[in-house]
């Protein structure tokens, strides 16, 4: 078992790192395998719907000039998402926010089913509305969001602050071992099936 988790800032070795790398930690206490990538501070497209993705049905976007299809290769071979995000304006990054439409709308079905988490670093305040903002599209990918003891928040302004939040370090630990719980009872021998899903019915309101 192999969890994904994405650091949404520009800085490297940040706060976000920090956190996530908390979760990695407790993991491999678990003896869950992750992998960090960092999204860096190269820029990255927004999704333009061209729809050439599903015309290919390949898994891949037509935009191959930054991490969204690299992204989607390394999701082909794990069984869990963590994204975080530094908190701008109340607002996860916008980069990280281009790459997760891209990531799910070019490769969705390697997303399906599988837990997920979002987490939100800040300074001081807008981090349960970047939280909700990174939550929405797992929600509707058919993914399990993995809860915590509280909202998966850390504070920190200055590189390594972050260390300094005790509960917020906890609350990435609590994170990591409700993410282990969950992938080892999905991946147990007696484990039942994913629901069958329903032949989607989109409804516009303007006919």
């Amino acid at each position: 078992m192999k969890v994904l988790l994405i650091n949404g800032s520009a800085h490297k070795n940040g706060n976000t790192f920090l956190a996530l790398s908390e979760i990695a930690r407790q993991l491999g206490n678990q003896s869950i395998e992750s992998e960090i990538i960092s999204i860096g501070a190269k820029p990255a497209r927004g999704c333009i719907a061209c729809g050439q993705c599903k015309a290919k049905g390949d898994n891949r976007c037509v935009f191959d000039d930054d991490l969204c299809n690299r992204i989607n290769e390394k999701m082909a071979a794990c069984d869990a998402l963590v994204v975080g995000s530094p908190v701008y304006y109340g607002q996860p990054n916008g980069t990280v926010m281009s790459l997760v439409q891209r990531m799910f709308f070019s490769a969705g079905e390697l997303y399906k089913g599988k837990p997920a988490a979002a987490v939100a670093v800040c300074r001081r305040g807008g981090a349960t509305a970047a939280f909700q903002t990174l939550n929405m599209p797992f929600m509707m990918m058919h993914m399990p969001v993995v809860t915590s003891q509280y909202w998966n928040i850390v504070y920190g302004r200055a590189e390594g602050e972050a260390a300094l939040d005790t509960e917020g370090m906890q609350t990435m630990r609590a994170l990591a071992d409700n993410m282990a719980w969950l992938l080892k009872n999905i991946h147990a021998s007696d484990a039942t099936p994913l629901p069958e899903r329903e032949t989607w019915q989109p409804m516009n309101f303007i006919r």
